[in-house]
């Protein structure tokens, strides 16, 4: 079923109405479907470099829209739902405390799962569950999002077709090795000024 699933958005890439499936595709991304937008996105690039910026800019929109419907999906289902199932197992206390942590790190989280290949819906759904600042998780997602999707796209416009398979290969451990490289900058900063 991935497979298939797989296949179908590749075969959306080349379609006449590709940048409204990029859009569909990146924004239930950040919610429920199974295949990263990249699937879609790097076709697209390779297939029209001059259009890089505009293909990346509608995968970035849909991609933090999709994600403030995850944010909604854990905020509503939680209240309805989730809270019950947690009473019931006895995890209300530990949750209040997975909670708190969760809100004094929420940026860092989002960013790094926005920027990541983690699975984004995961964090969108959990911000909305532990009730993350909305503004913080806006600026996380646009700037994690923004930031994974035009480097891709620079990337591919600068380089063409060679770049795409290392791209493909590798960018799982190209953005965690950015984002280690980030926040080990910020840790450094914090604790030698």
């Amino acid at each position: 079923m991935l497979q298939r699933l797989y296949d179908r958005t590749m075969e959306l890439s080349a379609h006449k109405h590709a940048l409204w499936a990029l859009f569909i595709v990146s924004f239930i991304e950040s919610s429920v479907f199974p295949i990263p937008p990249d699937v879609m996105l790097i076709p697209m690039v390779l297939a029209a470099r001059k259009r890089a910026w505009a293909i990346a800019g509608v995968c970035t929109v849909a991609s933090v829209l999709g994600g403030l419907a995850g944010y909604g999906i854990g905020y509503g289902l939680y209240d309805t739902i989730g809270r019950t199932i947690v009473e019931f197992y006895g995890y209300a206390e530990k949750f209040a405390t997975f909670q708190g942590w969760y809100n004094d790190h929420g940026a860092w989280i989002v960013f790094g799962a926005g920027l990541t290949p983690f699975p984004y819906k995961v964090i969108t759904i959990a911000s909305g569950v532990t009730a993350l600042d909305p503004a913080t998780f806006m600026i996380a997602s646009v700037l994690a999002r923004g930031l994974r999707f035009f480097l891709v796209a620079a990337l591919l416009w600068h380089f063409g077709e060679p770049i795409r398979a290392f791209i493909e290969k590798h960018l799982g451990k190209l953005t965690i090795i950015f984002f280690v490289l980030l926040v080990g900058g910020f840790v450094a900063l914090k604790y030698l000024v």
